[in-house]
């Protein structure tokens, strides 16, 4: 018998800060689609992962992202939020959630998911309400540089605490106080693959 403590086999694998992201491209709601190597923001390229139609705390925080989108649109970081909801979903996301800035994209395959380090979840049928998809992802926030690799990462596998918007503005007001992005460049952070020998 496997002990508490000892991890699960898995094909998870965490993205590393400061290496290449894996390729992204799914069609958006409303038509269109969206290619993260040919999105080219002056700043960032940030990603959200939500759960799906199904979860009424991503449309509050889609919500939240919606009202901020001139905020990081004016710092130069253009924003997706994507899950592996199929097309019907992904539109009735947009539509009923009045997301009429945001894209949305849909149809995030398992596979792909799993090579963003996403976790993923069993949908659920409920007796009442909206099911859950049959594999739904769990969210993350990820921001990713103008070469394609990640400077920034958020990945959990509830669907509360997410990182706060306002938070992601503030931290680079911070930033852009001393001077970063603009006179010297700010690296991403946890770069660290394997430990110095001691």
């Amino acid at each position: 018998m496997r002990s508490r403590f000892e991890p699960a086999a898995t094909d998870l694998v965490p993205l590393m800060p400061r290496c290449p992201v894996p390729p992204l491209r799914l069609s958006l709601a409303g038509g269109g689609c969206y290619d993260l190597s040919a999105d080219s923001p002056p700043l960032f390229s940030m990603i959200v992962f939500y759960r799906g139609l199904h979860c009424q705390q991503c449309q509050a925080y889609l919500g939240e992202l919606e009202k901020m989108l001139p905020e990081f649109d004016k710092r130069g970081i253009s924003s997706v939020a994507i899950s592996c909801d199929e097309k019907e979903r992904g539109e009735g996301a947009k539509a009923q959630w009045s997301l009429q800035n945001t894209r949305i994209g849909y149809d995030l395959s398992p596979r792909a998911a799993r090579d963003w380090g996403l976790f993923l979840t069993e949908g659920r049928p409920r007796a009442q309400g909206l099911s859950e998809p049959p594999i739904c992802c769990e969210p993350a926030l990820y921001l990713i540089g103008p070469d394609k690799t990640l400077w920034f990462s958020a990945v959990q596998n509830m669907a509360f605490a997410r990182p706060r918007f306002s938070d992601v503005i503030e931290g680079f007001e911070f930033l852009f106080a001393r001077g970063y992005f603009k006179d010297k460049e700010c690296p991403a952070r946890g770069e660290m693959i394997t430990l110095p020998k001691s």
